[in-house]
């Protein structure tokens, strides 16, 4: 993801950037060679040092478990900071920096990618005229080998399926739900021996809403994982249903195929006076050019906004924690085996 942000930083006409370099990147030799080796990009190895230097923004993107030191820092020295998902491995820590960010009235922007993608946005409309309540099923099932395989090991030393990938969609249940999420269970299964102690490859989350709307999110990574319903992304109402497609099977482990959606899919049900129900089915087709790389250039275009609007992020923030407090109380309910109240 760093890299991808450096490369929208340019192509957003930002020349002046430097690279902090933490040491733990999980990106191949070769890449962080190249990168290295750019002529134009000056690399700090110390972070007091870098913030010293009064950049306008930091663009936090390293492991998950140094996310909140580094985002809080930033914030302390006055610089506008975007934070990649999670924006902590705690909700303790995840206030500190929102606290700060609030504090010095620098912008803080959290990556929630899905926001920011015509697809989902469209799904998210479609669904709140079906319901409620809602069921939203949600899943994002990776088959990873080979290097890829390495990388979910690496965030697995820290994090789990359900925090790093379900955030996302639990936010999505979040904005279509509309009401306060009351409870949430989280389950797990160890499905590889190689990963960290503890830590499970498999892991799904149930999410129960105020108003009687239900979510589930699933995610599995490893090479043993099904390419079978790998990608559903569908919510039902009494009034209906909407679903993203894709267009054929995709490699579950490539990053583009992970925000691809390419049709939405809407069935709109009537009933007559004699209580007959008749779906009338619509499909949309979805800009097909939106790959993952301009859905991070629209990410750093909205912080741009932000700073040059001066936009009020407080709902934005809210959000964040909300989704964060859901899939961290799952990971909890996933290793104490029960269901945690909200």
């Amino acid at each position: 993801m760093g890299l991808r942000h450096l490369t929208n930083l340019r192509a957003l006409g930002w020349r002046q950037i430097r690279l902090f370099r933490t040491g733990r990147s999980t990106l191949p030799q070769a890449v962080l060679a190249a990168v290295g080796a750019d002529p134009d990009l000056a690399i700090d190895h110390d972070l007091a040092a870098a913030l010293a230097r009064h950049p306008v923004a930091v663009i936090v993107s390293n492991p998950s478990a140094l996310h909140m030191p580094v985002a809080l820092e930033s914030a302390h020295a006055g610089a506008h900071v975007f934070v990649e998902k999670p924006l902590a491995l705690t909700l303790e820590d995840a206030r500190a920096v929102v606290d700060a960010a609030r504090r010095t009235g620098r912008k803080l922007v959290v990556g929630y990618i899905l926001r920011h993608h015509p697809a989902w946005v469209a799904l998210i409309a479609a669904a709140r005229t079906l319901g409620p309540p809602y069921v939203m099923r949600m899943n994002l099932n990776q088959t990873s080998s080979g290097a890829s395989w390495e990388i979910h090991k690496r965030l697995l030393q820290t994090t789990s399926p359900v925090v790093d990938c379900g955030i996302h969609y639990v936010d999505v249940m979040c904005q279509i739900a509309g009401c306060r999420p009351v409870q949430v269970r989280g389950m797990g299964a160890r499905l590889a021996g190689d990963i960290a102690p503890g830590q499970v490859n498999y892991a799904h989350l149930q999410v129960l809403f105020e108003d009687g709307s239900v979510g589930w999110y699933e995610a599995g990574w490893g090479p043993m994982m099904s390419p079978v319903a790998r990608f559903v992304k569908d919510v039902v109402g009494a009034r209906g249903s909407a679903s993203l497609l894709v267009n054929g099977e995709k490699d579950s482990s490539d990053l583009e195929a992970h925000t691809e959606a390419r049709r939405l899919r809407v069935n709109r049900l009537a009933i007559d006076a004699a209580g007959h129900a008749t779906a009338t089915e619509t499909v949309t087709a979805i800009d097909a050019a939106l790959d993952h790389q301009t859905l991070c250039e629209r990410e750093q275009a909205f912080l741009a906004r932000a700073i040059a609007e001066d936009l009020d992020l407080s709902t934005h923030h809210d959000d964040a924690l909300r989704s964060l407090a859901i899939v961290l109380a799952a990971d909890l309910g996933m290793h104490e085996r029960r269901a945690v109240d909200l």
